[in-house]
C-alpha cells in the first residue's frame, strides 16, 4: 500500500492521484471499501467508512485517527484535505468531531503551519468551539507489566520517563517524536500498527541503532528490512487491543496518567512535571 503523508489539495491534485474519476467505481460503496480495507488492514478496527463526502476519496475513521482511502482502498492518504475554492480546510472539522479534547492542539498547530501551502489561509476552527470542549479527563494505564521487549529507548537517560504508544505512518506520532526530542525526557516508545505500519516497526525494531532508525522512518526514509525477535511489538499491539488503544500518539507518564493526541510542548513539559493536560 501506498502512503501519503502530505495535505492534499482538492480539485485537480487528488483526481491525478486517483485517476481523475470524478465518481467512484461501480462496486465502492461503504461497505465494499471497509471489506477491501478490512483485508489489507487486519490489525486495524475500521469504525466507518464514507464515500459520499469527496469526490475520488473515501473518509476512513478508525477510532480516533481519520484518513483517506481510494475506492480500491490501495492508496491510503494521511493528511490534510483543502478545499480551494472555497478555502476551507475539510479535516479539521471532521477531527474535532471525532475526538476535540485529544486533538484541538494538534489541528490548532496544523492549521498555522498549512496557510502558506494551501495558498491561503484555512477557515481556523472556531474559538466557541474549541472553548466548548470537554476538558479530558485523565486515564490510567499500567505499562509496568510490558516487558522491556518491544520498547525503543532513546532521549536524555536522566530525563523523567515518558511511554508513547506510536504508529510511524502517524502525522501527530511525527510531531510529537519531533517535540520529545527537543526535551529533557527519557522516551519509551512503544510501536503499535493501527495504519498498517507493522512492517515498517519491524524494520525500525530490528535495526542496530533504533533511535535514528525511529528518525529515518518519520522522515519517510526507506530501512532495510531486518531480522530478530519481534514478539515484543506482538505483546504492544496486544497491549493496544485489551486496552482499547485505536488512535495514535498515546501518551503516559511515570505514574500511569495517560494523555491521548499531541500537545505543543509547553502543554508536555507541564503535563510530563505532574500538571493538567
Amino acid at each position: 500500500m501506498k502512503i501519503w503523508q502530505k495535505s492534499l489539495i482538492v480539485g485537480g491534485l487528488v483526481g491525478g492521484i486517483l485517476g481523475g474519476g470524478a465518481v467512484l467505481a461501480a462496486g465502492s460503496s461503504n461497505e465494499a471499501v471497509a471489506a477491501r480495507l478490512k483485508a489489507r488492514l487486519p490489525n486495524t478496527q475500521i469504525s466507518s467508512v464514507d464515500c459520499s463526502k469527496l469526490s475520488g476519496l473515501c473518509e476512513v475513521v478508525a477510532g480516533k485517527t481519520l484518513f483517506y482511502t481510494d475506492s480500491s482502498a490501495r492508496y491510503l492518504v494521511v493528511g490534510r484535505v483543502y478545499d480551494m475554492e472555497a478555502r476551507q480546510d475539510l479535516t479539521a472539522p471532521r477531527l474535532l468531531e471525532i475526538n476535540p479534547e485529544t486533538l484541538l492542539g494538534g489541528a490548532a498547530r496544523s492549521e498555522q503551519q498549512s496557510e502558506d501551502f494551501a495558498g491561503a489561509a484555512a477557515s481556523p476552527v472556531p474559538a466557541a468551539a474549541a472553548s466548548a470542549a470537554p476538558a479530558p479527563r485523565p486515564a490510567k494505564l499500567d505499562v509496568s507489566k510490558l516487558s522491556t521487549s518491544g520498547a525503543i529507548v532513546w532521549g536524555r537517560a536522566n530525563g523523567p520517563t515518558v511511554t508513547i504508544f506510536t504508529d510511524f505512518r502517524c502525522g501527530y506520532c511525527r510531531q510529537l517524536a519531533a517535540t520529545l526530542e527537543q526535551m529533557n525526557v527519557r522516551v519509551i516508545e512503544r510501536p503499535i500498527s493501527i495504519l498498517g505500519s507493522r512492517d515498517l516497526a519491524n524494520r525500525v525494531y530490528c535495526a542496530k541503532d533504533k533511535a535514528s532508525a525511529v528518525r529515518a522512518a518519520y522522515a519517510g526514509e526507506a530501512l532495510p528490512e531486518g531480522r530478530c525477535d519481534t514478539s515484543g511489538l506482538d505483546a504492544n499491539e496486544a497491549f493496544a487491543r485489551e486496552h482499547r488503544l485505536s488512535g495514535t500518539p498515546v501518551i503516559v507518564r511515570a505514574d500511569g496518567t495517560m494523555l491521548e493526541g499531541y500537545r505543543p510542548r509547553d502543554v508536555l513539559e507541564r503535563w510530563i512535571a505532574g500538571g493538567a493536560s
